[in-house]
């Protein structure tokens, strides 16, 4: 059976998106966040789609 590429398709996407939203919640004259805890979360989502995208990157370079 092979690998489907919805996935990685689907965690590009969703760390385009919220990479893009972190961007613009982030006051660069002082250095903080507008809203801390929606971008707490984002930041989250965003770490996990980056290591889901390196981990199947990794697997599929092993191959």
């Amino acid at each position: 059976m092979e690998n489907s590429k919805a996935p990685v398709f689907t965690m590009t996407i969703v760390a385009i998106i919220v990479g893009v939203a972190l961007y613009k919640q982030f006051d660069f004259s002082t250095r903080t966040f507008e809203k801390p805890a929606l971008s707490a979360l984002y930041a989250i989502t965003f770490l996990f789609a980056v290591f889901v995208l390196v981990r199947n990157y990794r697997k599929t370079a092993r191959k």
